[in-house]
């Protein structure tokens, strides 16, 4: 599977570097960051990511709609609308573009993570893409310390996009265990977080 690029359409210098830096500390790749209409429809047609990341109103007007419109009509990708607008008008606008999730600001590294994740997840089974099925022989392969079986049934729950909990309660260990195992697992594979963990996952079983 290749490296997941992600384009940032924000008007906003501050809040565009506060994703991006999100981004890169779960192991997603950046593809652009743009700061209007014109230059946005530019990467989609010469540079287009696997997701983007859409303010709706830029330059005071609602040009994000017209570039998830943009996406709808020629690129056929997901996308997440990322905004200080929640109110009726903006959300039936936003509504008929079909976006992957709306997320408001302020929001947390860990719900933009997630809602990304869960977008392309959904994406992947909506088209019929499939991400590379995990092999503990290929991961141990090309690791100077090796995954446990039981790490790496956890790693698959995570692969998933199964939560602490959801894993705990799969495993039947307690949630202090499986905090335990994550930190070795992630240890071993030279990741920091979820998003690494499965990017460098992905990487090991396609070598």
């Amino acid at each position: 599977m290749p490296e997941i690029k992600i384009l940032i359409v924000e008007d906003e210098p501050l809040i565009a570097e506060d994703i991006a830096a999100i981004l890169e500390k779960n192991g997603l790749s950046l593809s652009a960051i743009v700061y209007n209409k014109t230059d946005a429809l530019h990467e989609l047609a010469h540079n287009a990511p696997h997701i983007a990341l859409l303010d709706i109103n830029l330059n005071g007007g609602m040009e994000g709609i017209d570039i998830a419109n943009a996406i709808n009509q020629s690129h056929h990708f997901p996308f997440l609308f990322i905004t200080s607008y929640s109110d009726k008008i903006t959300l039936e606008l936003a509504k008929h573009t079909q976006p992957a999730g709306y997320i408001v600001k302020p929001f947390n590294e860990a719900g933009l993570y997630s809602a990304i994740e869960i977008a392309l997840y959904n994406h992947a089974q909506k088209t019929g893409l499939q991400s590379p099925e995990l092999s503990l022989q290929k991961i141990n392969k090309h690791l100077p310390l090796t995954i446990s079986k039981r790490e790496f049934a956890l790693l698959q729950l995570i692969y998933d996009g199964h939560s602490n909990k959801q894993i705990a309660g799969a495993l039947c260990i307690a949630a202090n265990t499986v905090k335990k195992h994550i930190y070795h697992a992630y240890t071993k594979l030279g990741a920091s977080s979820r998003g690494s963990a499965i990017a460098r996952m992905r990487q090991l079983v396609q070598q």
